[in-house]
């Protein structure tokens, strides 16, 4: 589970970088900043419904993961 909530958090600062680089590159002429946007709020939702998912299943135990 630490594994997968680590790769989630890389996922979501991967999609906030490139909605920073295509904001600078196309200086707000396309909808792409948006979509990266979208993606990282979906991706950050996910993150947070399968860790409480995984706390409610007890995949994460109640001191957190260590």
């Amino acid at each position: 589970m630490r594994i997968l909530a680590l790769l989630f958090i890389v996922f979501i600062l991967a999609s906030l970088a490139s909605a920073l680089y295509y904001l600078i590159k196309d200086k707000g002429q396309s909808d792409r900043t948006v979509k990266m946007l979208t993606v990282r709020v979906v991706l950050s939702l996910t993150l947070f419904i399968l860790l409480m998912g995984g706390y409610y299943f007890g995949f994460i135990p109640q001191n957190g993961l260590r």
